[in-house]
């Protein structure tokens, strides 16, 4: 990596802003990494202990996340990075009352700079329902000033949102196709069978739970799945279909819809299951370099975003163990969101679907070559890529940052 690379990748963000709620005394965080066009883009999650320095981390994979999707052909044009991050447990029956003050605090921002929507611990149907009572047309009015046509392009997203696939909402589906193709991608470069490629997921929510459908619908078996009550394992794999009709909107499963066969286990038992892909799709920061060690898949995909800390990568790289980066992997569901918005694609499950798995296809073969190429790991790779892209980006359409 270049000293310019280093600086772009790693610069003071635009805005870095703490909110502390009057009412209940709860924090939340924005950081704008920087602006294109005038608009940053990137979700809003809450959790309890979230602090400013994920946001940040968050905001800036953002801006990375914008650039690796640049197409000079598309019209879907990158914006900067942004993040936005409330302290609390989104079940606190007080959770929904300080995301509608968060987001009134945040108006200005939302109306001019920033488009946000759903991360971990929100649906998009409860920040647009929050952002309406707030006062806000939209949490992501922001880039209509950019559209060539507001009100047709309103009304596709509207209609994407409305488009149901065997039980469950396109946009929750989009991302998972991202990281599943992201794993298939992987698999067919190594020459590994799909059928039998075993499988653990960590997490089985929006991203989880999408991700586990296509992965088993494309022949392998998810065998392990964890939620905040535990792990779910079946050696011959889970019915991933009925724990997907099981699960709450926190993406907890109802232990009453387990077979006679499935097990059971800690919360940890995902990290070290018997399988060849791990899929941690849920918190950051849940692979560090003391339970690395239990681990023995040959990948490990992160959907979620920041979840395998820097120091046990270093580890996993040395043990032959591949890291594909979250800034490739889950970045399908923020694209979809603009392919969709701009023009690229329509409301159509099954363009949309195509468009998702050639796009994230292309982007990890390009990814896996440069590794390979120059010795280094993936999350190096995506970093040079992302450094061929900002200066094109930033000349073309001006950035702030």
């Amino acid at each position: 990596m270049t000293p310019e690379t280093a600086t772009a990748l790693t610069h003071t963000p635009l805005i870095s802003l703490t909110w502390t709620d009057h009412v209940t005394g709860r924090r939340g965080h924005l950081v704008i990494d920087r602006l294109v066009r005038g608009v940053s883009s990137g979700g809003l999650r809450m959790r309890e202990g979230c602090t400013l320095d994920e946001v940040a981390g968050l905001a800036r994979g953002m801006t990375m996340k914008e650039a690796l999707h640049y197409n000079p052909e598309g019209r879907y044009i990158p914006l900067g990075g942004a993040k936005g991050g409330i302290d609390c447990d989104p079940r606190d029956p007080e959770a929904y009352g300080v995301l509608v003050r968060y987001l009134r605090a945040m108006r200005p921002h939302i109306e001019h700079f920033w488009t946000t929507g759903e991360d971990l611990g929100l649906t998009q149907d409860l920040v647009d329902r929050a952002a309406a009572e707030a006062g806000l047309v939209s949490s992501i009015q922001a880039v209509y000033p950019l559209l060539d046509d507001e009100a047709a392009a309103r009304r596709r997203l509207a209609d994407a949102f409305a488009v149901d696939v065997d039980g469950i909402g396109l946009d929750e589906l989009a991302g998972g196709c991202g990281v599943a193709e992201s794993v298939l991608t992987a698999l067919d470069r190594a020459g590994v069978p799909r059928a039998g490629t075993r499988v653990s997921v960590q997490g089985f929510g929006t991203m989880g739970g999408a991700t586990a459908r296509f992965l088993a619908r494309a022949g392998l078996k998810i065998v392990a799945v964890a939620d905040v009550k535990g792990t779910i394992a079946h050696p011959d794999g889970l019915d991933v279909e009925a724990l997907l009709a099981a699960r709450d909107a926190h993406g907890t499963v109802d232990r009453a819809a387990l077979r006679a066969g499935d097990a059971e286990l800690p919360g940890d038992a995902w990290l070290s299951a018997d399988v060849d892909v791990l899929v941690p799709a849920a918190v950051s920061y849940a692979v560090d370099a003391g339970n690395q060690a239990g681990i023995t898949a040959r990948w490990i995909v992160e959907a979620a975003n920041m979840p395998v800390l820097p120091e046990a990568e270093e580890l996993l790289a040395a043990r032959g163990i591949t890291v594909l980066p979250d800034v490739v992997v889950n970045s399908a569901t923020n694209a979809w969101w603009w392919w969709t918005l701009f023009g690229d694609i329509g409301a159509d499950p099954d363009e949309a679907f195509a468009h998702i798995r050639s796009s994230m296809r292309a982007l990890v073969e390009q990814v896996l070559t440069r590794a390979e190429r120059d010795g280094t790991t993936p999350r190096a790779a995506a970093h040079g890529v992302v450094a061929d892209r900002l200066p094109v980006i930033a000349e073309r359409f001006g950035w702030y940052a």
